[in-house]
């Protein structure tokens, strides 16, 4: 599942808000829970950024980067189960919570700051950095 983050108009509250215990980060509207349940995941642009929104069994909103670190395959191709995602490609794994890797620990993804506000997720990308690894 990929989609844009949804137009401003979406929601009463603007496009992008800034939270001052967020570092004034700029936070933008991406997607409701009623579009991503809980257990799905998918890929979003956000500011011309492109990131996986994770939305885990438990009802966690994260988001981290949408490629998977070792060679850059596609995350939302992969699978989720609880918190973790697995890559198709090669099995890699990645707690979408912490960003850490699980499989191999090494294997690790960027993690961009979200929240949820009364059913709608944002997602803040500036200043993060995707992540790589070596096999």
């Amino acid at each position: 599942m990929t989609g844009v983050a949804l137009p401003p108009e979406a929601s009463p509250a603007g496009a992008v808000g800034r939270a001052a215990g967020d570092g004034g980060r700029s936070f933008h509207r991406v997607c409701t829970l009623d579009d991503l349940w809980a257990g799905e995941m998918a890929e979003y642009e956000v500011a011309g950024v492109k990131v996986l929104v994770v939305h885990t069994e438990d009802g966690r909103v994260t988001a981290i980067q949408p490629m998977c670190p070792h060679q850059e395959v596609p995350l939302a191709e992969g699978t989720l189960e609880g918190s973790v995602v697995t890559c198709r490609m090669h099995l890699w794994q990645v707690d979408a919570v912490t960003g850490k890797g699980i499989n191999p620990e090494h294997a690790e993804v960027a993690i961009y700051p979200t929240r949820v506000t009364d059913g709608t997720v944002f997602v803040a990308v500036d200043g993060v950095q995707t992540r790589y690894s070596r096999p």
